[in-house]
């Protein structure tokens, strides 16, 4: 059940006709009824996944989930996400909701404003019954290294908190993303549980940018930079003098844009460096972590923007599996077949079966790295959708 033409095209064989193995991906439209609430809904979906199965009682489960940058109204809401930690707790777990900082600066930079915008957006445990753990600590220092024989990486840095977890569930609201193109599960794991420093290399750079005419001499960055690498020229105005290891510590310290991240943009090494950081954050958990994909308000842009544009397509249903290839493909698939909604930054001129997300961004891997992450054994892209 996969689209494997840019836009419209007659169709091939499929993988499954050619003898893969197909991954199970459950999915809920959305529709209620008296006897079969909301909370019902996701409880079968969630039984249907094998969840409980997978779980043991005092397990710390992390559940993954971007909290959405101050101003963005597109994000999870929570209130959706309680018969969830509800399924958890009657198993005996303790779930906790995190995510790491961010690498640019912003609400969710550090621990304290990233708690903080959580918990304006409604993640209180008094609420939803499960804490907020920020993963790499109070400044994104708190990080494991993972390593990994890639194409791309030899290790990946990855929150703390998440790889001291005894299992992960993915929590993904389904969007377009500037670089990336798509942003759901994988998405969510490569680059949402990586410390900045594993920001930084997803984003292929080391270092930062120094803008040294907006540099006022003020030695904050210098006092925070736990490398040495940063010092004052003649001219009292920031330099780099080697040694930097990528902590990131020096974005946050800055407040006259004097140091700013060092982006690159080799869109394909960038995704494939993320479904890297994948393979390697999953093969490291001893048991197999769930996704659930959120096709609601499916915005063109991620909710690291502080605002939310107009969905290009109407809301979908859920989906679960343990599959985040199978889950990611499978979504995509259903967003291509939906209606566009105009108005919308969708350029006009689209029709059910084209695909939005690459209308929005041509230039992304034509598969948005889908294919990569199949042939490095991450998942599959053929899938059976089994409605629920």
């Amino acid at each position: 059940m996969t689209n494997d033409s840019p836009l419209n095209s007659p169709p091939k064989l499929s993988r499954s006709q050619q003898g893969e193995i197909m991954s199970d991906v459950f999915f809920w439209n959305l529709r209620t009824t008296p006897n079969a609430p909301y909370s019902k809904k996701i409880e079968r979906l969630l039984s249907k996944s094998g969840l409980d199965s997978i779980v043991d009682e005092g397990d710390l489960v992390a559940l993954k989930v971007h909290f959405g940058e101050s101003g963005n109204t597109g994000y999870l809401n929570p209130v959706n996400l309680r018969p969830l930690v509800d399924f958890l707790l009657k198993a005996g777990t303790k779930p906790f909701f995190t995510d790491t900082n961010t690498l640019y600066v912003g609400d969710r930079g550090e621990t304290v404003s990233h708690a903080l915008v959580a918990a304006r957006h409604g993640y209180d445990p008094n609420n939803i019954g499960a804490p907020v753990i920020i993963a790499d600590g109070l400044k994104g220092e708190h990080e494991v290294t993972l390593p990994y024989e890639g194409k791309y990486i030899s290790e990946a840095y990855v929150g703390g908190s998440i790889m001291e977890s005894d299992m992960l569930v993915t929590l993904n609201h389904v969007k377009g993303h500037g670089l990336a193109g798509y942003g759901a599960a994988i998405k969510n794991i490569g680059m949402g549980c990586a410390s900045k420093r594993g920001k930084m290399h997803i984003h292929i750079t080391t270092g930062p940018k120094l803008v040294a005419e907006k540099c006022t001499g003020c030695k904050v960055c210098i006092s925070e930079c736990a490398a040495n690498a940063l010092k004052l020229d003649i001219n009292n105005r920031i330099t780099m003098i080697g040694n930097c290891t990528g902590c990131g510590r020096c974005f946050l310290s800055c407040k006259h844009d004097a140091i700013v991240i060092d982006w690159k943009t080799d869109v394909v090494e960038f995704t494939n460096r993320l479904i890297e950081y994948n393979k390697a954050i999953l093969d490291n958990f001893k048991k197999p972590a769930i996704h659930i994909n959120f096709l609601t308000n499916i915005s063109p842009e991620c909710d690291c923007h502080g605002y939310t544009d107009t969905p290009i397509c109407p809301d979908l249903g859920i989906m679960i599996s343990s599959d985040p290839v199978a889950i990611d493909q499978a979504s995509l698939d259903m967003i291509n077949d939906a209606p566009p909604i105009y108005p919308s930054k969708l350029p006009s001129g689209l029709n059910s079966g084209d695909e939005k997300f690459r209308a929005l961004t041509p230039n992304t891997p034509k598969y948005y790295g889908l294919d990569y992450a199949e042939e490095i054994g991450l998942g599959s892209r053929e899938y059976t959708l089994i409605n629920i």
